[in-house]
């Protein structure tokens, strides 16, 4: 089951590769810092142009377009290309974007080793930077590029050894499969214990982040090895790429160092004869972060007696509102993911262990919802209502790191049976139900024996 809820969401990632449109718009406003050449970059942007988005560029310090106008954004998406820039205009500040997650608008940020606003600013999303002016550096394998330019594999979603095998919850499939390793030049960080944030890119296992960009700094990453804690920047528990979604569904990703979008290191063989996976690696994180791929919703729900034919269709007007103690309900949920190269909404048949909970302050009943093979995104489960009446709810709260979280609920009544609801005899009393006849015939023969006898003597006495 869970190999194949990956395998549908890479084929749609692949659909998405070719044509891909957001669920959420497709105006992008990017500040370029003047520093660097848009047409440095203009693989990454005119991927972006050709499959839809239109994009509007802007300096750090301009003032127009305003991210942000009577309290409504005036974009989509947000990409921070200024991994070196300190100062902003009034209408950018780590507050400013904060509210911008607030208003589900989506950002792609890139950083890099120096020290700046977006230094600071990645410390509220639990990542821990770098020390100051220290890139991300490995020796291997042996190659004549500098040690700060350094391949990274990419974790392949079908691929029984990567780490999505061992993990195929808690890592969601964002990659295309079969991507070849990306070149990196930047900086990385430690991953905070905050369950929104997740690595989609991990640093390799022998790289390590140093001051120096040859072996001067070797002994002091040897010693904290040693020692362990929290001076050790080293291995694959530092990320250079990662991805937060905020519980409104915003999505953030930020990378490590602006270069990975670049024309050069795209067009640069990671072997000879074999391209890097730059191009595709960075349109499948923008594909993310503009809520193009994993994007689920709950089309509608649906609840009634089992006993009685389920409502047709999405009209939820007319759903029952109480239920009786011991009923037997079915809960339907329609569930929907988001096709980019359509733009439409499709029915999600391979959702990994959906569960829904009926509660009253605490839940009384948490089941598993199985998927309907018959009616494609439907998800249903049967219980028996608990023996225990109030207002209770059904909740479905699905939540898996990378995908949109799913949140329902449906407040309904449960309530003692009628006095005509109750069953007119119980086979458990027929021994009570016995003893009241007989005590009754035996009370009526009693009286009809006193009375006969009583005439008798009366007659006696008159003779």
């Amino acid at each position: 089951m869970r190999s194949f809820s990956l395998l549908t969401a890479l084929v749609l990632g692949l659909s998405a590769f070719v044509r891909a449109k957001s669920s959420q718009g497709d105006d992008v406003l990017v500040i370029l810092d003047p520093k660097l050449n848009r047409d440095d970059y203009s693989l990454f942007f005119g991927g972006l142009e050709k499959d839809g988005y239109s994009l509007t560029f802007r300096a750090p310090k301009d003032v127009k377009p305003k991210i942000i106008k009577d309290d409504v954004p005036s974009f989509s998406h947000v990409i921070l290309f200024t991994p070196e820039t300190k100062g902003y205009a009034s209408d950018i500040t780590p507050q400013s974007l904060i509210h911008l997650l607030s208003l589900s608008t989506n950002l792609l940020i890139t950083s890099s080793p120096k020290q700046t606003l977006l230094t600071a600013l990645s410390s509220e999303f639990s990542l821990i930077p770098a020390p100051p002016s220290s890139p991300l550096l490995s020796h291997f394998p042996a190659r004549s590029d500098p040690p700060t330019l350094l391949p990274i594999p990419v974790p392949d979603p079908i691929d029984p050894k990567s780490e999505y095998a061992d993990h195929p919850l808690a890592i969601p499939p964002i990659c295309s499969p079969h991507t070849k390793a990306v070149w990196y030049e930047g900086t990385a960080w430690a991953l905070g214990n905050n369950p929104l944030l997740f690595p989609i890119l991990r640093a390799p296992k022998e790289s390590f982040v140093s001051d120096a960009s040859g072996d001067e700094g070797a002994e002091g990453v040897v010693d904290a090895a040693e020692k362990g804690g929290e001076g050790l920047w080293a291995g694959s528990s530092l990320a250079v790429a990662a991805g937060f979604q905020t519980r409104e569904g915003a999505r953030v990703v930020w990378v490590g160092g602006v270069e990975v979008f670049s024309d050069r290191l795209a067009a640069k063989e990671i072997a000879p004869g074999v391209p890097s996976g730059n191009t595709r690696f960075t349109r499948d994180i923008a594909a993310w972060a503009f809520q193009e791929s994993l994007v689920l919703r709950i089309s509608h729900i649906s609840h009634h007696l089992a006993s009685s034919p389920p409502l047709v269709g999405s009209n939820t007007t007319n759903l029952p509102t109480q239920y009786t103690t011991n009923d037997k309900l079915t809960y339907t949920a329609h569930i929907s993911i988001y096709n980019p190269s359509s733009s439409t909404w499709t029915p999600h048949v391979s959702l990994p262990s959906p569960q829904m909970a009926f509660t009253m302050l605490d839940p009384h009943i948490l089941t598993t919802l199985s998927h309907s093979p018959s009616h494609a995104g439907t998800y249903t489960t049967t219980f028996r209502a608990p023996d225990r009446h109030g207002v209770f709810k059904f909740v479905l709260d699905y939540r898996r790191k990378g995908w949109t979280w799913l949140k329902s609920e449906e407040k309904v009544a449960v309530v003692p049976p009628r006095h005509d609801g109750y069953p007119r005899f119980l086979s458990a009393a027929w021994p009570y139900y016995a003893g009241a006849v007989s005590t009754s015939v035996g009370f009526v023969l009693f009286v009809v024996v006193w009375l006969s006898g009583e005439g008798r003597e009366t007659r006696k006495k008159a003779e």
